[in-house]
């Protein structure tokens, strides 16, 4: 009988000594990186090669040294070439933007803009690199429309077409591995804040992401490793790592953001401030003539582990700069009670009822951030949180049955 694809890449993916720790074995560990593990293994999965790696300011091992720098200085690695996701890899463009082909001047190492790239064009720039190995290492923050999935999705499928190896280095979920929750994308929908069919809070490490990409959605797998964390649990949170946080993008400044963010940044796809411009984005939501009502409103439906606080606030950048706006702070007393997309609906919800001044941007950008128009067209008819949330329990099902194939940690 002829292997299945997924028992292949099951088979390659356990090849590497590093990955195959069984769960309870690396919870009895001190807790590491992908990275951490990868270093006290002498690079080993890296000997030989020529390295090219993807990454930002996250790469940090956890005394704030960037993973570039360190292994440029070691000997064991050949490093010769970084590729920089959106706000560059030293991390000095804001949102939609990149830092485009420079020689990094800390290292004289060529660092290469893979941002909106994809396809033959990045594969072309994989080549013309040269190198034979791309590592990926990025904290991403658990939120199907943070890009930087989209980013190692692109590099996949490009070094696939380039014949080049990806390795990914894991690092935890900031935001726990408990649950994917939230509506699944379909696919007519699909933009670089969502390329395939995930759920909206997907509940994965990146390297559990890479295998489902390479399992499940990628035209030919590509020849993948992965280096795992020892020691991290799915229903942990960031700060159990005592690890620092580095902002992954100029409005991820804490793990309490990437908290509330998988729900929250549907108010990019309103008229309403999502925050940006104030010192705690995606946590402040408002708007000119809103007030105190909608506060009121959402704290009346009692969700689980959230209270919302009448605020004002000004933004400094982004909608309404420089303008007093009403709105709402959210504040997270229970993280684990607490159920992120479903808060977000109901914000979504209540704001429309008691504002009278809400719309949706004219792009209905809201249909790419929940992956359907469907979301919008049940609150424009007057849906209810619960029904709202009803209308994707089952594409949600099934992903989650899927999911279940990938992941790599108890």
């Amino acid at each position: 009988m002829r292997p299945s694809r997924r028992t292949l890449l099951a088979a390659a993916t356990a090849t590497a000594s590093l990955t195959s720790a069984p769960p309870a074995q690396a919870a009895r560990r001190h807790r590491r990186t992908g990275f951490e593990n990868l270093a006290a293994s002498g690079y080993e999965q890296l000997r030989g090669e020529r390295i090219g790696i993807v990454t930002n300011p996250t790469g940090v091992t956890r005394d704030v040294q960037h993973i570039v720098d360190v292994m440029h200085a070691d000997e064991r690695v050949n490093l010769t070439a970084v590729f920089g996701p959106e706000h560059g890899f030293r991390g000095t463009a804001q949102a939609g933007g990149s830092e485009g082909r420079y020689d990094d001047p800390a290292t004289g190492l060529p660092v290469y803009d893979t941002y909106l790239k994809s396809g033959r064009p990045l594969a072309d720039i994989f080549t013309a690199s040269g190198v034979d190995t791309i590592v990926f290492d990025i904290q991403d923050v658990g939120a199907r429309f943070y890009t930087y999935i989209w980013t190692l999705y692109d590099c996949m499928e490009a070094a696939q077409l380039a014949g080049r190896r990806l390795v990914v280095l894991d690092r935890p979920n900031p935001v726990t591995g408990r649950a994917a929750l939230g509506p699944v994308l379909h696919r007519e929908f699909a933009t670089f804040v969502g390329r395939q069919p995930i759920s909206q809070a997907h509940g994965m490490t990146v390297a559990e992401l890479a295998r489902l990409f390479n399992g499940e959605f990628l035209p030919a797998p590509v020849p993948l490793d992965t280096v795992l964390m020892t020691g991290w649990r799915r229903s942990e949170f960031y700060d159990a790592w005592n690890l620092p946080w580095v902002p992954p993008s100029p409005n991820m400044p804490t793990p309490d953001t990437a908290l509330v963010y998988s729900g929250t940044c549907l108010f990019e796809g309103t008229n309403l401030s999502e925050g940006r411009g104030t010192t705690r984005p995606f946590e402040l939501l408002g708007a000119e003539g809103l007030d105190g009502r909608w506060a009121a409103a959402a704290n009346r439906l009692g969700l689980p582990g959230v209270h919302f606080r009448e605020a004002y606030f000004t933004p400094t950048f982004s909608k309404f700069q420089g303008k007093t706006v009403g709105g709402v702070q959210i504040h997270v007393h229970d993280r684990a009670a607490y159920d992120p997309v479903r808060t977000g609906i109901a914000l979504l919800v209540t704001a429309r009822r008691t504002w009278s001044g809400f719309a949706w941007r004219p792009d209905n950008w809201i249909d790419k951030l929940t992956g359907s128009a469907r979301v919008r067209t049940m609150i424009d008819a007057g849906a209810d949180t619960d029904e709202v949330v009803a209308g994707w329990r089952q594409e949600l099902s099934a992903f989650r049955r899927i999911r279940r194939n990938y992941l790599l940690y108890g």
